[in-house]
């Protein structure tokens, strides 16, 4: 265990469930609306369904090379993907039937998705500087951000009825309301490579993969930021837990972390080496869960 605070936690018991070979590359991961696990399978093009009690149900797609990436609850019951090779947006239903819808722009390379305060999706385009809404017919709306070059990453529904993001290589997050207004806000450490961004229900939080930092965005556009005790960790993607409680994955150096808005920060080790842990999200059960890209699906009791 690595830790920055003085305040030590007993450290979560951690569980590793396999789920798939190292080809299939598990990436995203949240919780459903029935109460069970959904994965992205990033380099075999599966949607991947398992329960609590270690049972998988794979759902092939129809593209084996489309990339599924970051995934989603949507507000229609349903479970909402990016498609980041063939520039499409997916949808699964918990019964698992799927199809997928066109980005109009070509080479969009879709990545972040959530659930918007409007009864949309939203998902960012990396290689196109834009913001997507899809409505759950399949009608996409495009919002050009006012950036250049700036590889929007992940994106969470904010407290204040806003979509936040990241923006990886210009070092700042953006924020778009429902109408397409758009702000961004640098980020104060150079180069800090922001990627995950998850909400708190009063602040947002954001990694920052280059700088091997914990960013907390106030409504206001206020910045703070916590360096790991491990700078090279490369934080990867976050979650939040409660107000002013966040786990991450640490995809460079085999750990979870958790971070508190007093600065307190501790992280442990996955008991696999050279997991690569990704996508983070809190299950059903009140534990995190963890999707490893060498094949593995971690459960983190705190």
């Amino acid at each position: 265990m690595v830790t920055g605070s003085e305040n030590e936690l007993p450290a979560p018991a951690i569980r590793e469930i396999p789920v798939a070979d190292q080809d299939a590359g598990p990436y995203g991961i949240t919780a459903g609306p029935d109460g069970a696990l959904w994965l992205t399978f990033v380099h075999s093009g599966r949607i991947a369904r398992l329960t609590l009690d270690g049972q998988l149900q794979e759902y092939a797609l129809d593209s084996p090379t489309c990339r599924p990436t970051v995934i989603a609850p949507g507000p229609d019951g349903a479970l909402w993907f990016t498609r980041y090779q063939d520039h499409r947006i997916g949808r699964v239903t918990v019964d698992g039937e799927t199809e997928s819808f066109s980005v109009p722009t070509s080479d969009s390379g879709p990545y972040g998705i959530t659930a918007g305060p409007d009864g949309a999706v939203w998902f960012t385009e990396m290689n196109t500087d834009r913001i997507g809404r899809i409505t759950g017919s399949g009608e996409i709306t495009e919002f050009p951000l006012p950036v250049e070059g700036g590889f929007p990453s992940a994106i969470t529904a904010g407290p204040d009825g806003a979509l936040w993001f990241t923006l990886n290589q210009a070092n700042a997050i953006g924020r778009i309301t429902t109408d397409g207004d758009t702000a961004v806000y640098p980020l104060p450490t150079p180069s800090a490579g922001p990627v995950g961004i998850t909400s708190d229900g009063t602040a947002v939080w954001c990694v920052e993969i280059a700088a091997g930092q914990i960013g907390r965005i106030a409504m206001d556009g206020a910045i703070e930021e916590f360096p790991l005790p491990d700078r090279a960790a490369k934080p990867h993607a976050i979650v939040a837990v409660s107000t002013g409680e966040c786990w991450f994955t640490e995809w460079g150096a085999n750990r979870v972390g958790r971070v508190t808005a007093s600065g307190e920060i501790a992280a442990y080790d996955l008991p696999s080496p050279s997991s690569e842990p990704h996508g983070i999200t809190l299950g059903p059960d009140g534990a995190l869960w963890t999707a490893l890209e060498t094949g593995s699906v971690a459960r983190v009791a705190p």
